[in-house]
C-alpha cells in the first residue's frame, strides 16, 4: 500500500510542473476570455452577428488560411521528396537556407514582402522597367499571402522529408516491378503512406495562418484578418468583451481545424503534428 501511494506521490511530482504551466498559460487566460466575452449577456457575440465586417473577416481569414495550406502542401511536397530521395552537392546548404525562414519573427517577414513587393520594392522596379507601371501588392492578400507561404512552407518540407525517409522502399519497388507508370507509384503508393504526415502539417498551417499577427500587423494597410480585428477591438476601441468574442471564434475555429485533422489522421497525424 505505501509503494502504491508513493508510486503516485512521484507522478503527482513529475506532473506538477507541466500542469502548473497548463494552468497558468493555458487554462486560467481562456476561462477568463471565455467569462469576458460571455459578460453583458454575451453582448460581444451579438456585436459579431449584427456586424457583417467581423464575419467578413472571419471569412476572408479562412480563404486565405486554406489557399496558404494548399499552396504550401503542394509546393512542400515536391520539394520534400526531391530533397529525401537525392544526394548531390550542397544539398545540406539548401537545406538550412530553405529553413532559414523559421528563424525570422512575423514583423521581419513582412518587412521582407515589403522590400519585395512594396512601394519601393524589387518586382516594383521591375515591372515599372519593363512594363512602364509600378506594381505594388505588399499590403494586400496577395502580400499576406505571399508572407504566410514563406514562413509555412520551411516547417511543412521539414515534415514531408521526416515522413519520406521513413517510407518502405520495396513498396514502391514492387509497383514498379508490377509495372506502374511512375505517376501511378507517386498516386497510388507514395501519397497514401504521406497522408498522415500531409494532413497534419496542413492543419499545423492552417492554424498558424489564422492566428498569424506580426506579418498582418506589418502589413495592414488594407487587409481585414480576424487577428487585426482583434487587434483593433482591443487596442483602438477598448471593446473587451467583443476582442474576447472574437479570440474565441479564431481559437474555435483553430482547435476545429487540428480536431479534423486527428480525427481523420488518426495516431499517424498526431505524431507528425
Amino acid at each position: 500500500m505505501k509503494d502504491l501511494t508513493f508510486s503516485r506521490m512521484r507522478r503527482l511530482a513529475f506532473l506538477a510542473p507541466a500542469l502548473t504551466v497548463f494552468a497558468a498559460f493555458w487554462l486560467l487566460p481562456i476561462t477568463a476570455l471565455v467569462r469576458i466575452s460571455a459578460a453583458d449577456r454575451g453582448a460581444g457575440y451579438l456585436a459579431m452577428l449584427q456586424n457583417p465586417r467581423y464575419l467578413e473577416s472571419l471569412l476572408a481569414t479562412v480563404a486565405l488560411s486554406l489557399l496558404v495550406t494548399a499552396a504550401t502542401l503542394a509546393l512542400s511536397l515536391v520539394a520534400g521528396l526531391f530533397l529525401a530521395r537525392r544526394r548531390f552537392p550542397g544539398r545540406r546548404t539548401l537545406i538550412a537556407t530553405l529553413t532559414l525562414p523559421l528563424a525570422f519573427p512575423g514583423v521581419v517577414v513582412g518587412f521582407m514582402v515589403i522590400m519585395l513587393a512594396g512601394r519601393q520594392g524589387l518586382i516594383g522596379d521591375i515591372t515599372q522597367a519593363l512594363l512602364g507601371s509600378r506594381s505594388v501588392f505588399a499590403y494586400s492578400m496577395a502580400g499576406l499571402f505571399l508572407g504566410y507561404l514563406y514562413f509555412s512552407i520551411p516547417r511543412v518540407i521539414l515534415t514531408v522529408m521526416a515522413a519520406a525517409e521513413k517510407l518502405d522502399a520495396t513498396l514502391e519497388e514492387a509497383a514498379r516491378a508490377l509495372g506502374a507508370a511512375p505517376w501511378q507509384i507517386q498516386r497510388d503508393v507514395v501519397l497514401p503512406a504521406l497522408a498522415p504526415a500531409l494532413l497534419a502539417a496542413g492543419a499545423m498551417c492552417f492554424a498558424t495562418s489564422m492566428g498569424a499577427f506580426g506579418t498582418a500587423f506589418t502589413l495592414a494597410t488594407d487587409i481585414n484578418v480576424m487577428p487585426m480585428a482583434i487587434y483593433s477591438e482591443f487596442t483602438l476601441n477598448a471593446n473587451l468583451a467583443t476582442a474576447a468574442a472574437l479570440s474565441v471564434v479564431l481559437g474555435a475555429a483553430t482547435w476545429a481545424a487540428l480536431a479534423l485533422a486527428h480525427a481523420f489522421g488518426g495516431d499517424g497525424a498526431a505524431a507528425a503534428a
